[in-house]
């Protein structure tokens, strides 16, 4: 991060532009939303300026700018679109102490106006450091669709009520008083009697909460963070992230998507490995239940999809036990997600008709299964935790009659950056894994190769028939 973002106070404080041109005008229709004393030094103003200058919006100056004109103001924007005259006002601004913003030339500039979404007081701002001004308009121009224009009345009158509010407890008292405002009660009231409704809405939500102080119970959502990249993040999960008072995550949940909690909420890291030290699942049933009945909104955030070999039964029935309410936000799993990186689907007519899910480990070491069923030829199974269980799960489907040219493929940190994809056969399976594939989360596929793989092959078996 190059630019540090920041809301600077403007009110009742100088802003000085030199320029008259298409760029003043542009930072000027910016600059005039500000409650700042606004100073324009420019020989030949266009007639924009020379009105804003009759109507009182800003003081005019019908010169160039000089040494002293510039000293005392807090930011200061070279507008003239000559590059020689701007470096010459930049000079001048910079010697006098003012930060500076040369418009169109990023490299010489000590700060730049980012896109804004106005919704005052509510203020939106974007910036890309100068590298995509296109894409800077295109999220302003998602967000402007997104807001309403109510979210500017409610929270000016929310911002003057703030005192009486603060009658309340600090903490989760007073934060669910503010969100069910601005999320139920304001816009209920400002769509049913305009802003004049909202302040009697106000007294009487708050006289319901000072009634009965920190009573929301708390609650559990077991949450799928799905294979890893945020964009994959169900709407449903996202909102879960968004209201938890404490985030108990899996260590296949990334960085990223951990990001997107908010920002006071408590993060905890539960992690569990397979075959290795980790937290056991009664402490992890033990910390929900204990945060959940202090009242916390609690979210149990796993990798994938939380039904998919996550113990959920077992924490469920925890929280059920404590008397604590709970809800499922389903993911996107890791098959799915895997699946899609190579090309294929995971059912196919005249190749397959079914699918298993299997784990490569359970509570008790390597996991068995059918594996006499499994061994069928056009079978396909998507196997989870399987790395550390790749020499069992071989021996195993040899020892019941599978072909070693059945294909393999291991896709790890499946739609994450750094994804790795493993073309392989079952007889090949141990050895082209240690060479292959480090220690990022991986799914198996057995019965599966990638597209182009599979394309490869059946073009070799018809030259050979």
């Amino acid at each position: 991060m190059k630019h540090f973002p920041v809301f600077l106070s403007v009110e009742g404080r100088r802003i000085v532009l030199s320029g008259g041109g298409e760029a003043a005008l542009a930072k000027l229709r910016l600059i005039l939303k500000t409650e700042a004393r606004i100073e324009v030094f420019a020989p030949a103003p266009a007639p924009e300026i020379v009105a804003w200058s009759e109507e009182n919006r800003l003081t005019l100056h019908r010169r160039a700018l000089a040494a002293g004109d510039v000293r005392g103001a807090v930011l200061f924007y070279a507008a003239d679109e000559d590059s020689a005259e701007d470096a010459r006002t930049a000079a001048i601004a910079e010697s006098e102490g003012v930060l500076v913003n040369i418009v169109d030339n990023l490299e010489d500039s000590r700060f730049i106006t980012p896109a804004i979404v106005d919704r005052d007081p509510v203020t939106v701002a974007i910036g890309t450091e100068g590298a995509a001004p296109v894409l800077a308009r295109a999220i302003k121009a998602d967000l402007e669709a997104r807001l309403p224009a109510t979210l500017g009345p409610l929270a000016r009158i929310g911002k003057a009520f703030r005192a009486v509010a603060d009658i309340l407890p600090m903490g989760r008292t007073r934060r669910d008083f503010w969100s069910e405002y601005y999320f139920d009660t304001g816009p209920r009231a400002i769509s049913e009697g305009g802003e004049h409704g909202v302040r009697p809405a106000l007294e009487a939500l708050l006289a319901r909460h000072r009634a009965a102080p920190g009573n929301r119970p708390g609650h559990v959502a077991f949450v799928g963070a799905g294979p890893g990249d945020p964009d994959l993040l169900t709407l449903k999960a996202r909102k879960a992230l968004d209201t938890a008072d404490v985030v108990i995550h899996d260590r296949l949940v990334t960085q990223g998507i951990l990001e997107l909690a908010r920002r006071e909420a408590i993060l905890i890291d539960a992690g569990k490995q397979g075959f290795g030290p980790s937290m056991s699942q009664g402490e992890i049933d033990a910390l929900i239940v204990a945060h959940a009945k202090k009242g916390a909104q609690v979210v149990r955030l796993k990798g994938g999809d939380p039904t998919m070999f996550g113990r959920l039964d077992e924490e469920i029935d925890a929280v059920e036990n404590a008397g604590i309410a709970w809800h499922i936000v389903p993911g996107i799993t890791a098959a799915s997600a895997s699946v899609a990186a190579i090309g294929q689907s995971l059912t196919k007519r005249q190749r397959n008709g079914a699918v298993r899910f299997l784990t490569g480990h359970d509570m008790k070491g390597f996991a068995d299964h059918d594996w006499r069923a499994l061994a069928r030829p056009g079978e396909v199974a998507a196997v989870y935790m399987g790395k550390a269980a790749a020499r069992f799960i071989q021996g195993r489907l040899l020892m019941h009659g599978a072909d070693r040219a059945t294909p393999v493929t291991v896709i790890e940190n499946a739609s994450r950056p750094d994804q790795r994809i493993l073309s392989t056969t079952l007889g090949q399976l141990p050895g082209d894994l240690a060479q292959g594939i480090s220690d990022g989360p991986a799914l198996t596929f057995y019965g599966l190769a990638p597209r182009a793989a599979q394309a490869a092959l059946s073009q070799v078996e018809q030259e050979l028939a």
